[in-house]
């Protein structure tokens, strides 16, 4: 899934940051990009331009999350609205199920799913605060399943 990438916009003048400068970390968000750059319900979007400050359990200090993309859509009723999206693995929105032991893959999986909701948290209090969505998408959402 990991393939670090530059995209290259169709539609330049719908993307809010340089659109010289887009770096797609997954296919999945490189999947998301095209679907934003090619819709025409989207009237702009950023990659990783919205940044989120949360406070992280494990060290209990406070970190910068990116948030992959920010979209501003026209709905159907002809109104705006703005959501920030994560793409997430769907095993990565879940908590690990215990094997019966500590297994050093068991605790990986544990932290990064305990800062994943902390990061999580924060971005839905910070989109809510701007009257704004935020969503993570996996890959069933993405058609990929």
């Amino acid at each position: 899934m990991y393939h670090k990438r530059r995209y290259v916009p169709i539609h330049p003048e719908k993307y809010k940051g340089d659109p010289t400068n887009i770096i797609m970390r997954s296919s999945w968000e490189t999947k998301f990009a095209i679907w934003c750059d090619h819709n025409p319900n989207i009237i702009s979007w950023s990659s990783e331009e919205t940044i989120v400050p949360y406070r992280c359990p494990l060290r209990k200090t406070i970190h910068r999350y990116f948030i992959d993309f920010r979209i501003q859509v026209r709905t159907k009723q002809g109104l705006l609205a703005t959501y920030l999206v994560e793409i997430k693995p769907k095993k990565q929105t879940e908590p690990p199920v215990f094997p019966g032991k500590q297994t050093q893959r068991y605790l990986k999986e544990s932290a990064t799913f305990m800062v994943n909701q902390a990061k999580w948290s924060a971005a839905e209090n910070w989109a809510k605060d701007r009257g704004w969505k935020f969503i993570v998408l996996t890959e069933k959402e993405l058609g990929l399943d």
